[in-house]
């Protein structure tokens, strides 16, 4: 039967609209509305919603529906406006009405139906609801006063960010979404845009706290904000004011509950997640949610089962809607980083800033406006930006494509052998820039595992020759780089498959480190360097790198991250020095940079060197974004010639921020803030993400490793999917049959070609 008496927290779009299908589904329910503020009150203005909403909306309720369509603004065209410059790219489609009309909608639908609309009411606490009532739906907004009083059980997490905004109106439409900078002499701002009505338009501006700050927004009040807002964007206004209504300077704030239900008390939309204005999904993830929930009441055979299907149902979407709104966010928050960017290049970048638009979702949108943003970047007519070619000191790298280092723990007394030979040299016969060895440790104790490679020893040497003699020689055009290391804390464990950083059960070797810190509970603690010791380290790297020189490597990467040796003298959680090598970042840099001083002396000066390292420990306390700027910074006063971004694993306790393309930010961050090419790692899967980062100009190379191991012909096989057959990458003489994919068997039948009447 499902509940028959529901109270309703909240009388936004997503309470009301869980009332209208609560209500429509079975007439038997009583349903009431609490909403403290008059029918006509709202605050913002438009309100925009995708095509798929819109499509779950006709289905579950056509009157609802076709009262919505009656009302919306449709335009395709987003325009961006960067130093008077105007790009506008089209093929969008956006549908949006004003706020209170749709309230209004929703009003009279309620009422249609049934619903008890209580306005100017404060509800009853969600416990005392509870008590008279089978289902309470708490619609209370990002200031939830029921996620508040059982904080205990819904454990919510709310974090501020690092904008002010004002949501504003203007008194005419712009004929497209507008996206427009205005450089002051206190800092960026920008103007976000779109008409919600034949004769208004939305308009937000936001900016850094410290640029809202210096601007003495903090000492206006409304009236002021608004004419001085209209001032700063008077060409995009075209000289006309601004209005507010309710309107107020805040910060956004992202709202993330651990469980979304309590009893029979149900959290939706704002209440239960939010997900930043810029990607235009508040109401959107209400009006969604709204649906689930009736959904899942209809389904499930008890109300609780019912609430665990919606947040089942609902979290997996929330969340990445929230990690794309994140993505966005934090763009509009690093705004200053970009402005020097070419007009177009960085239209592109805010196009794509979310990942939710793509180079190639981009390129079906708007053909020409890609195609300009491709041709300004330099790409050959008909190749895509990740067979671009890129120059590193002497060595051309013919495409964008790196095979991360990963290790196979396959050697036999650090010696690789059959297995590594045929690994590496499929990856380098499959086509990428550049293929990358595992970590080859530079000592005996300075292995991971027993499995581990390594560059101490002639025999090593010339097993590594064999490698990379056998890529040069049939894989033409790829080069191959080696990543020297040492593991520091993290050595002495069993292979990974046999339990990954656990302490071997017998043959252990003695550890060493900067600081005598074990890595977690029941691993080795190592011996903290000595200064003579440190002298010992730094001959080491030497000797590989002279080593590998001989070898025939094309390039060097030093490996300063996941909490191996070098990471663990810049990580302050896992270097408590008190001597000139602790303490500051200065200090903690100072072995780092000795040892790649000393390798970067012996290495040919024609072939370039990397530096890995972890952007963030992803835990208080640790390296921070602000710290791998520095670090970036420091390697290239010193020659690095690019920096390899990754994050964590220097710690056990980390709490990493998992997702698609988690880690670019980082990356992103260090090349537009100091100018030094990076490479981008971290679940960067497929070649629309890495044609997209590098058009934006977020990165220079992307480095994949899952993916290489799922297919070790990746980079041919993004080239045969693109259509592309230039100089960026070449098929094996042996392998050009395959360079089209094989035919399938016919999964159509004919149609019919002639319909004849009787």
């Amino acid at each position: 039967m499902g509940p028959l008496r529901v109270a309703v927290v909240g009388g936004g779009p997503g309470g009301l609209y869980a009332a209208v299908l609560l209500k429509r589904l079975d007439p038997r329910r009583d349903i009431t509305v609490w909403e403290r503020n008059a029918p006509d009150d709202t605050f913002g203005f438009g309100v925009v919603l995708s095509d798929e909403t819109l499509g779950g909306i006709e289905h579950a309720d056509p009157v609802v529906h076709a009262a919505l369509q009656a009302e919306f603004v449709r335009w395709d065209d987003i325009d961006v406006v960067h130093r008077g410059t105007r790009h506008t790219s089209g093929g969008h489609g956006f549908a949006a009405l004003g706020r209170r009309r749709l309230l209004e909608i929703l009003h009279e639908r309620c009422r249609q139906l049934g619903v008890n609309l209580r306005f100017r009411s404060e509800a009853p606490s969600a416990a005392d609801l509870a008590r008279d009532h089978d289902l309470v739906v708490a619609a209370d907004g990002v200031h939830s006063a029921t996620r508040e009083a059982h904080a205990d059980a819904f454990r919510p997490h709310v974090e501020e960010h690092r904008c002010r905004y004002i949501w504003l109106a203007a008194d005419f439409a712009f004929d497209a979404f507008r996206f427009e900078t205005a450089e002051t002499e206190h800092g960026v701002m920008q103007l976000h845009g779109y008409p919600y009505t034949g004769g208004d338009s939305t308009v937000i501006v936001e900016m850094r706290e410290e640029v809202w700050r210096a601007a003495g927004f903090d000492a206006l009040d409304v009236s002021e904000s608004v004419e001085r807002c209209a001032k700063i964007f008077t060409e995009a206004l075209g000289g006309r004011g601004l209005r507010s209504n309710n309107s107020a300077w805040t910060a956004f704030r992202t709202v993330v509950n651990e469980k979304w239900s309590h009893g029979n008390v149900v959290l939706v939309g704002d209440a239960a997640h939010t997900a930043h204005f810029s990607i235009g999904s508040g109401t959107k993830l209400a009006v969604e949610d709204a649906l689930a929930l009736a959904a899942c009441l209809q389904e499930q055979p008890t109300t609780a089962e019912a609430l665990a299907a919606y947040e089942t149902e609902r979290r997996p979407v929330v969340a990445s809607t929230q990690r794309a709104a994140r993505a966005s966010l934090e763009w509009f928050e690093n705004l200053g980083l970009y402005l020097d960017q070419p007009a177009r290049q960085f239209a592109f970048n805010l196009l794509t800033r979310s990942r939710r638009v793509t180079h190639d979702n981009l390129r079906l949108r708007d053909p020409h406006f890609t195609e300009a943003v491709e041709r300004d970047f330099g790409c050959p007519p008909g190749t895509p930006p990740m067979f671009t070619p890129l120059r590193l000191r002497d060595l051309t790298l013919r495409n964008r494509v790196v095979v991360s280092p990963m290790d196979m723990y396959s050697a036999q007394a650090g010696v690789p052998g059959d297995f590594h030979l045929v690994h590496l040299g499929a990856r380098a016969l499959g086509g990428p820039g550049l293929v990358m060895t595992e970590m080859v440790c530079v000592s005996p104790e300075g292995r991971i595992t027993p499995g581990c490679a390594g560059l101490y020893t002639p025999e090593q040497a010339t097993a590594w020759r064999r490698i990379t003699e056998f890529a040069h020689t049939q894989a033409p055009g790829t080069a191959v780089g080696v990543q020297l290391g040492h593991s520091g804390r993290k050595g002495s464990t069993k292979l990974m498959w046999e339990g990954i950083d656990e302490p071997l059960p017998d043959g252990n070797w003695p550890l060493v480190a900067a600081s005598p810190l074990p890595y977690k509970p029941g691993s080795q603690t190592p011996h903290e360097l000595t200064t003579g010791e440190l002298a010992d380290v730094r001959e080491q790297f030497t000797s590989a790198a002279l080593l590998a020189a001989d070898a025939g490597f094309d390039l060097l990467e030093l490996h300063c991250a996941h909490g191996y040796l070098l990471s663990g003298f810049l990580s302050p959680l896992s270097n408590h020095r008190t001597d000139a090598y602790g303490g500051s970042l200065t200090n903690r840099l100072r072995f780092p940079l000795e040892v790649f001083d000393a390798v970067r002396d012996v290495w040919p000066g024609d072939r370039p060197m990397t530096v890995r390292i972890s952007a963030t420990d992803w835990a208080e306390g640790g390296t921070d974004a602000n710290d791998a700027v520095e670090i970036a910074r420091a390697f290239a006063a010193h020659g690095a010639d690019a920096i390899d971004v990754s994050t964590g694993q220097v710690v056990a306790d980390e709490e990493p921020a998992y997702g698609r393309s988690y880690q670019v930010p980082f990356a992103d961050r260090i090349r537009n803030e100091t100018g030094i090419p990076v490479i981008s790692v971290g679940a960067i899967s497929s070649w629309d993400d890495v044609n997209s980062l590098i058009l934006a100009g977020r990165t220079d190379l992307c480095a994949l490793a899952r993916p290489h191991l799922y297919d070790p012909h990746w980079t041919l096989h993004a080239a045969a999917e693109q259509g592309y057959a230039g100089p960026g990458v070449a098929w094996p003489k042996q392998y050009e049959a395959g360079s089209r994919p094989p035919q399938t068997g016919r999964l159509d039948a004919p149609k019919p070609r002639l319909t004849l009447g009787g």
